[in-house]
C-alpha cells in the first residue's frame, strides 16, 4: 500500500470532486481499504517516524489524486473507534451553533501550519454510502466528529481548512462558539 498524498499547492486540490458510480467499482473499494490502513498505520507512532508520515484522523480521495466524491474517517475515542468509509456525503443540517479545535487544525496536504481558529458547525447531520458496511447512513455529529466530518467533506469542495481562519482576526472567537 503506497499512497501518496497530494500537496495543497497542487491545482487539483482546488478542484469539486465528482460524484462517485454505485455500486462501488473494485478499484474505488481497494482505495478506499488502502487509505483507511494508511490512517491506521499513520497513527502507530513507531509505523509513522520509520516511514515519515504525518498522523490523520481523515483522508479524502482527493488527497491521493483521485477526483471523487469519498473520504475515510478513522480514530479512537474513549467511547471506541469512529470509523467511515464516505462515498457521495451531502450534509443535510447544520446547527446555529458553531465550534472550533482551540488548538487549530491541521491537514496531511498542508505541510506548512496556519494558526487560527477553524469555525465549523457544532452539529452537522451527513448522508452517505458508507463502503465499511455497504450500506446507506445518515450520521448525526456533535463536536470534534462533526469537525472531521466538516474537513473532510471540505475537500471534496476543494476547500483547505485554513480557508475558514479569519485573516484579519486569526484567533478570534465567535459569539456562542465552543472551543474544543
Amino acid at each position: 500500500m503506497k499512497l501518496k498524498i497530494v500537496k495543497d499547492s497542487n491545482p487539483i486540490m482546488r478542484k469539486k470532486s465528482l460524484p462517485v458510480d454505485l455500486p462501488l467499482s473494485k478499484q474505488d473499494k481497494q482505495l478506499l481499504d488502502d487509505m483507511l490502513e494508511y490512517l491506521k498505520l499513520s497513527q502507530d507512532d513507531e509505523y509513522a517516524k520509520k516511514h515519515n508520515i504525518t498522523p490523520g484522523v481523515g483522508m479524502a480521495a482527493i488527497q491521493v489524486g483521485v477526483l471523487k466524491r469519498m473520504f475515510v474517517i478513522y480514530y479512537q475515542t474513549n467511547e471506541g473507534v469512529v470509523s467511515y468509509q464516505l462515498v457521495n456525503p451531502k450534509i443535510l443540517e447544520t446547527s446555529v451553533k458553531k465550534c472550533a479545535l482551540e488548538a487549530g487544525e491541521g491537514c496531511l496536504s498542508v505541510p506548512n501550519p496556519h494558526e487560527g481558529l477553524v469555525h465549523r458547525y457544532y452539529k452537522i447531520k451527513m448522508q452517505a454510502f458508507d463502503a465499511l458496511t455497504n450500506q446507506d447512513i445518515i450520521i448525526t455529529a456533535m463536536g470534534y466528529d462533526a469537525i472531521v466530518l466538516q474537513h473532510e467533506y471540505d475537500h471534496l469542495e476543494g476547500k483547505f481548512y485554513y480557508d475558514r481562519i479569519n485573516p484579519l482576526n486569526p484567533n478570534g472567537k465567535m459569539p456562542g462558539e465552543e472551543l474544543i
